[in-house]
C-alpha cells in the first residue's frame, strides 16, 4: 500500500514509517502543521491537491485532524488518525462521523464513550514500542557523557504542570471563594481514587457557571464537547496531576532520591537531580534502561488507558511502576510484568521492596519486555490497523 502520512512534532513518527515500511508499505511523509484551528479551508485545499498528487491508499496521521478528515472525505480516501493525546478535543468535532474516518484511541473508555453513542468510527487501539530500536540502544557511552546521566535509582520523565499559562491558575483567583472550596474538595477526593474519575459528573449549576465566567472556555460551534468537559479535562483534572505529580515526586526524593526530566528546570525538590526536558526519542530509553525503577503518574484525564511512556518503558527493558490503569489489566500481569500503586504509601512502599528485591525486579522488567515485544510493538499495530482497512 501507498501511505501519505502528516509528519508534523509528534511522538512515535519515526517508529511508525519504520514499521509501515517494515510491512512492505511505501510511506510518503507529508510535513504538516495547523494553526489549532479545527477548520481551516486553505490548509483543507493544500492538502486535497498533496492527496491527489500522490493518490495513497490512505492518510495517516498520529492526532485527529478534523481538516484532514473533511479532505478525505470529499476524496474519498481513508483517513487513518490514531489518537495518543489526553484531553483531545479534536476528537468532538462533527467530521469524526464521516465514513471515511478509521480513528483509534488508546483509551478504553474513551472509546466506550463513542461506541456507546453510536459512532462507529472511533475503534480502540493501545499504544506500541518500537523494541528492535530500544533493544539496539544498548551502549551507554554517548549516554555517559551528557547531562541526562541518572544519579538516583528512581526515575521521572514528564511535565510537572508548573509552567505558565495553566488553566487553572488562570482561573483560580477570579473564582468565588465557594467554587473554589468546591473545587479543593473535590480534588482533594479525586486524589484518593485511581480507577474512576468523577470531575467532569461533579462539575454544574452555579460553580460551573462561575467557572466559565472567570475562564471563558466555550465549546465550538462545529463540534459537540460540553462545557463540562472542557473545564473537567482541560483545567481540573490537569491541577489534580500537576498536585498529584508535585506531592508523590516530594515524597519520592526525600526518601529515596530521584532524577527527574521536566520542562520547568527551576522545579527543586529534596534529593533530587532536576535534568530539564530530555530528548524523548535519542535520550530518554537509555533513562528508562539504566533507572532501577521508572515511574508513571498518569495524567488524570486519560481514563483508562496505558499512556505511551509505559510501553517505552518496558519496551526498553526498564522497571515500570504505574499508578493503576485499568487497560493495563486487559494484557499485562501485575507483579508480573509490571508494578502497580494504589496510594502515596504504596508507592514508597513499593519502591523500597523492589530496590531492595533486585532479582525480582529484573525478571519483571524482563517479563514486561518479553511481552511488549511479542504483542505490542508498532509492527503488529500496523497490522491491526490494516485488518480494519
Amino acid at each position: 500500500m501507498k501511505v501519505l502520512m502528516l509528519t508534523w512534532k509528534s511522538f512515535g513518527n519515526e517508529d511508525m514509517i519504520d514499521a509501515l515500511k517494515e510491512k512492505g508499505h511505501q510511506v510518503i511523509e507529508q510535513p504538516f502543521s495547523d494553526k489549532g484551528e479545527k477548520s481551516d479551508e486553505q490548509l483543507e485545499q493544500e492538502l486535497t491537491a498533496h492527496i491527489r498528487k500522490n493518490s495513497p491508499d490512505f492518510l495517516f496521521s498520529f492526532n485527529y485532524f478534523p481538516v484532514a478528515s473533511l479532505a478525505c472525505k470529499k476524496l474519498g480516501i481513508p483517513y487513518v488518525a490514531w489518537v495518543y493525546d489526553s484531553p483531545y478535543v479534536r476528537l468532538y468535532h462533527y467530521s469524526i462521523n464521516y465514513p471515511t474516518n478509521h480513528v483509534f484511541v488508546f483509551d478504553r473508555q474513551q472509546y466506550l464513550e463513542f461506541h456507546n453513542a453510536g459512532i462507529q468510527t472511533v475503534h480502540y487501539l493501545p499504544m506500541a514500542a518500537n523494541t528492535k530500536r530500544l533493544s539496539a540502544m544498548a551502549d551507554f557511552a554517548t549516554f555517559r557523557k551528557t547531562e541526562w546521566y541518572n544519579r538516583h535509582p528512581v526515575a521521572f520523565i514528564g511535565s510537572l504542570y508548573t509552567e505558565k499559562h495553566q488553566f487553572y491558575q488562570r482561573m483560580e483567583g477570579k473564582i468565588s471563594p465557594y467554587t473554589k472550596g468546591y473545587l479543593e474538595g473535590l480534588m482533594a477526593a479525586q486524589l484518593q481514587i485511581y480507577g474512576y474519575n468523577f470531575i467532569q459528573e461533579s462539575l454544574h449549576g452555579d460553580v460551573l457557571a462561575d467557572m466559565q465566567k472567570a475562564l471563558p472556555l466555550t465549546p465550538g460551534a462545529d463540534s459537540v464537547e460540553s462545557v463540562e468537559y472542557l473545564f473537567a479535562q482541560y483545567v481540573v483534572n490537569r491541577q489534580i496531576t500537576a498536585l498529584e505529580r508535585r506531592n508523590l515526586l516530594t515524597a519520592v526524593s526525600g526518601l529515596y532520591g530521584l532524577d527527574l526530566y521536566t520542562p520547568d528546570q527551576s522545579i527543586t525538590l529534596p534529593n533530587c537531580t532536576n535534568h530539564g526536558s530530555v530528548d524523548y526519542y535519542d535520550f530518554a530509553p537509555y533513562v528508562f534502561k539504566k533507572a532501577k525503577v521508572n515511574l508513571n503518574i498518569s495524567l488524570r484525564s486519560i481514563l483508562s488507558g496505558i499512556p505511551l511512556r509505559a510501553f517505552d518503558i518496558m519496551g526498553a527493558g526498564g522497571f515500570l511502576l504505574t499508578n493503576y490503569q485499568e487497560d493495563f489489566m486487559n494484557f499485562f500481569v501485575p507483579g508480573e510484568d509490571f508494578a502497580f500503586y494504589e496510594s502515596k504509601a504504596d508507592l514508597l512502599d513499593k519502591i523500597g521492596y523492589y530496590l531492595n528485591h533486585e532479582a525480582e525486579r529484573a525478571q519483571i522488567a524482563e517479563n514486561g519486555l518479553r511481552k511488549i515485544s511479542a504483542d505490542h510493538t508498532y509492527v503488529q499495530r500496523v497490522e491491526e490497523i490494516l485488518s480494519y482497512l
